[in-house]
């Protein structure tokens, strides 16, 4: 990004950086999907996929909606992210089994929290800004998102991670 001169310029690449992060966020769970065997975690997983897909698309759409190239602003924020979900999860975690599906929650959990500041983010300055829909959509998405990582938590406090300590 070049240097912003106006609050919309911030808005724009926030919406841009969020593209990034989804569609990099978005490779590796569905990585981590394969892996999970908690019936609910994988069932929660495969529906985090389309919530990240649709989330995209608000993106998309709203960039349009600025009358800029519908273009991802690479996020190294979540590439860092991405890359602790890939050595613990993929590389290093067990192969399968409670102790596993415990490291998923933590790392999808550590990636939800990104993705829930950035659509927090751009939902005020699209407030700011008086664009009324995107806020609207965007508020939307961060409550969708909310809405994920509080089933996370109660998955892993009610099972997933008593499967673990009794493993």
């Amino acid at each position: 990004m070049s240097t912003p001169e106006t609050l919309n310029d911030i808005y724009v690449d926030e919406l841009k950086d969020l593209y990034s992060a989804n569609d990099q966020m978005l490779k590796v769970v569905t990585k981590m999907t394969t892996k999970a065997s908690d019936a609910a975690l994988k069932d929660m997983l495969t529906k985090s996929h389309e919530g990240i897909t649709a989330h995209t698309a608000v993106l998309k759409e709203l960039i349009a909606g600025q009358d800029e190239k519908v273009s991802k602003e690479h996020c190294k924020g979540m590439e860092g992210l991405v890359a602790e979900a890939t050595k613990h999860v993929l590389e290093e975690g067990p192969k399968k089994g409670p102790m596993l599906d415990v490291l998923i929650i933590a790392q999808y959990q550590r990636m939800t929290h990104y993705g829930l500041a950035g659509f927090g983010t751009a939902a005020a300055y699209a407030k700011a800004l008086g664009l009324k829909d995107d806020d609207k959509k965007l508020r939307a998405a961060t409550k969708e998102i909310y809405g994920s990582d509080e089933y996370m938590t109660r998955l892993a406090e009610t099972s997933v991670n008593i499967d673990a300590k009794d493993a």
